[in-house]
């Protein structure tokens, strides 16, 4: 997992983090049980607070993304898969309406999408 800080952006460095982490635990680069940097390892890898990587990880927590383990560390949770499953949806919706905007740019009818949809999802089936 790498964590990229920008200056530039308009989100205080702990909403970045959380994001960055949230996004890694919804692209399965991180997985149910694995474990994360400590809020002090983390801290001093990305030279910003303590306090900051704690808020980000008290947001985590509180969204069931991540478990604290008291002299253990931090993990990532199995127990949100529903918050995880919704908000992959939400991102394949997204890329779905490119799709149909991008299609409308075509010309393409709705059957024409479902119908090429269909061929490449069948394409990808067989080995």
């Amino acid at each position: 997992m790498k964590i990229i800080l920008s200056n530039a952006s308009s989100d205080p460095i702990y909403i970045q983090i959380m994001n960055q982490i949230r996004q890694s635990i919804l692209s399965g680069e991180l997985r149910a049980g694995d474990s994360l940097p400590s809020i002090r390892q983390l801290a001093k890898d990305l030279q910003v607070s303590v306090i900051t990587t704690k808020r980000a990880y008290e947001e985590l927590e509180n969204e069931k993304l991540i478990d604290s383990v008291v002299g253990k560390g931090c993990f990532v949770s199995g127990a949100n898969k529903d918050f995880i499953r919704e908000q992959l949806m939400k991102r394949l919706e997204e890329k779905m309406m490119n799709i149909i905007r991008e299609s409308k740019e075509l010309n393409m009818s709705q059957q024409d999408v479902i119908d090429h949809l269909t061929l490449l999802f069948e394409e990808e089936q067989t080995p």
